[in-house]
């Protein structure tokens, strides 16, 4: 099996992030939310680097 390149598993990260917007739309996040959320978003920053 291929090893994604970053480009990838950016994308991947992104829709993750975007999955779980979107069921929270509407609403703040409760703390434990935006600590995951962080997690998610530390994993795309991560992915997306050069």
């Amino acid at each position: 099996m291929a090893t994604p390149c970053a480009t990838d598993a950016a994308d991947v990260a992104n829709e993750a992030i975007r999955r779980f917007m979107a069921a929270r739309v509407g609403r703040p996040l409760w703390p434990e939310e935006q600590e995951e959320y962080e997690q998610l978003l530390a994993a795309w920053a991560e992915a997306a680097r050069p």
